[in-house]
């Protein structure tokens, strides 16, 4: 058996990332995010549904309180990051966080590790959420910016998105 027919594919290491309980060690992900194509703004259009890596990032924690759903690409000069289930409504509606997430944000293409790849950013916050594609309908995505989206041992944020 030749080593590459015995290396996991990207979608199989996602697919076995994406089912584990945690906690996920963050250097698994940053291998994982290395590996994974760029992708361009135009292309990610759309609703999204979100979920965080459960690594003890302490942005998690945030998100499960907020009830937080996923995103909206509506266009470029449009995009909602904070899409949550309401508390209040039969069902659960869902609305764009504007308090928490302080505002919308925008898309852009800019570099991140080396790569130019479809990048979200914040309107009111110094952060900013890289996107890589791992098929059509699905993204990584790891949130950057200023010491608050950085855990206190130096890992950053990590989700997915499936589109909706």
């Amino acid at each position: 058996m030749s080593d590459h027919e015995m290396t996991p594919s990207v979608v199989e290491r996602w697919r076995t990332l994406r089912t584990a309980a945690g906690p996920i060690d963050p250097t698994e992900l940053d291998a994982l995010w290395a590996d994974l194509k760029s992708v361009d703004v135009s292309s990610i259009l759309g609703s999204w549904r979100g979920f965080a890596f459960p690594t003890g990032h302490p942005v998690e924690r945030v998100l499960a309180r907020s009830r937080w759903h996923g995103k909206r690409f509506l266009a470029l000069d449009d995009a909602q990051p904070l899409i949550c289930r309401a508390e209040d409504s039969e069902g659960g509606g869902l609305y764009s966080d504007t308090t928490s997430g302080r505002g919308e944000a925008s898309l852009w293409n800019i570099e991140f590790r080396g790569e130019v790849t479809a990048t979200m950013v914040y309107d009111g916050m110094p952060v900013f959420d890289h996107f890589k594609q791992v098929d059509d309908d699905t993204l990584m995505g790891v949130m950057n910016g200023k010491a608050a989206t950085v855990a206190p041992d130096g890992h950053l944020f990590y989700f997915g998105l499936e589109r909706e």
